[in-house]
């Protein structure tokens, strides 16, 4: 196997990628998605030392190794060994994808000289899965490994809490995504990006105005969905099995099918204000900025699946200003896919939806944009590229493309 390695550096600029976060975070996955994605050895602390240690316990250890008192002794060796296969790995391939906790090195000072100094002179990235502490503490509990009760804490969530954020520069990444969301969210911040195609039909064309979808195109609110819809579903006793079977609907079509009719009222209410409250957290997609603002107001308009409160509270928080067109699921009789929230953009804008360009992130978003007769750009990071095919081009971020705007229109062209 041939690995993208040159000059000790890999495509993106990366040569060595170091996923960390405490248990039940996902590491393993990301880090074994990542290294396929990129071509890249990996290395996964569990697997270079746990066959071993597990053959000792009995035989050597009358404990489990992470327990006292030999953890710390265990823990050192444990990472040297990963520190020597790093060494042999990136000295011969030029790259390689480490999965461990790292939490020590991740504080900065010896642990991470020590570490930094295996794999010199490689370039080493960072990549820091967090998230809630009860759904890694609920994640390590549904996997039932026996190491998980020998960390520091305990099964509740408390190991999890007790980690600070890096000190040393990283890309965070919300472990609550799946593990397509979080491998598009770090190919993308790794500089690891998919080629787009100068020749798509979509850059010989001059629409009117672009319709932009809210959640996955100009913000990225995914996690704080998944946080929220989580959190809602823990205060109305609705089992996350349940959450996750009608996952996809519109707010009142999931809130009406999980409730009592009794109290389909109040949680709408709840779950729009539990949104609201998330919505510090989102941040703007990128390239959106550029492509938003690059559009005077009477050649734009968001159109969401959200309320109005939501809308703006995530606009405002990342940074857009509030659009003079703004189509929320408050003015709609249905949603997507149905077509009638793009044709009531187009028709405020007072232009035909065939001169409209929809810019979606989900399936449901492009039904309703082809369904009102507009061409369709596509972004990754909420679904995967196979699942955006009926749009006319797909993108992994915005700043993959620039809008150009003249007297006759709006053109798009490869950035």
């Amino acid at each position: 196997m041939t690995y993208p390695c040159q000059g000790g550096r890999v495509v993106g600029d990366t040569a060595v990628v170091v996923v960390a976060g405490v248990a039940g975070s996902g590491k393993s996955t990301l880090g074994r998605e990542l290294a396929t994605a990129m071509r890249v050895p990996l290395l996964d602390l569990d697997a270079v030392t746990n066959p071993l240690l597990d053959r000792m316990v009995g035989p050597v250890l009358p404990t489990h190794w992470l327990a006292a008192p030999h953890g710390q002794l265990i823990r050192e060796g444990r990472y040297a060994a990963l520190r020597a296969l790093a060494r042999d790995v990136v000295a011969t391939a030029g790259c390689a994808v480490l999965v461990a906790p790292f939490t020590a090195e991740l504080t900065g000072g010896a642990a991470w000289a020590e570490l930094a100094a295996a794999v010199a002179p490689a370039e080493i990235r960072v990549l820091h899965l967090h998230g809630d502490p009860a759904l890694l503490a609920a994640r390590r509990a549904m996997r039932g490994e026996l190491r998980d009760t020998h960390h520091p804490g305990d099964a509740t969530g408390r190991a999890a809490a007790r980690v600070a954020s890096p000190t040393v520069p990283h890309i965070a990444l919300d472990a609550s995504l799946t593990p397509g969301q979080l491998l598009a969210r770090a190919l993308r911040a790794l500089g690891h990006r998919t080629p787009v195609d100068p020749d798509n039909p979509l850059f010989e064309q001059r629409f009117e105005a672009v319709l932009f979808d809210l959640d996955g195109v100009l913000v990225d609110s995914t996690a704080s969905v998944t946080r929220s819809w989580s959190r809602w579903a823990v205060e109305y006793g609705v089992s996350a099995q349940a959450l996750q079977e009608n996952h996809g609907q519109p707010a009142q079509a999931l809130v009406e099918r999980l409730l009592g009719a009794e109290q389909v009222a109040a949680g709408l209410a709840r779950i729009e204000d539990i949104e609201i409250e998330d919505a510090a957290s989102v941040a703007a997609i990128p390239g959106a900025h550029e492509a938003f603002g690059g559009l005077p107001e009477h050649r734009r308009a968001v159109v969401t699946s959200g309320t109005p409160p939501i809308a703006t509270a995530r606009l405002r928080t990342a940074g857009f200003p509030l659009p003079a067109t703004l189509v929320t699921a408050d003015d709609v009789p249905r949603g997507k896919p149905d077509p009638a929230p793009y044709l009531l953009a187009a028709e405020r804008l007072g232009l035909p939806p065939e001169r409209c360009l929809a810019v979606e992130d989900a399936p449901a978003g492009i039904a309703s944009a082809r369904a009102a007769g507009c061409q369709v750009l596509a972004v990754t990071g909420t679904a995967a590229a196979e699942e955006l095919a009926a749009a006319v081009l797909t993108v992994d971020g915005l700043d993959r493309v620039t809008v150009h705007v003249d007297d006759e229109g709006v053109r798009l062209k490869p950035a």
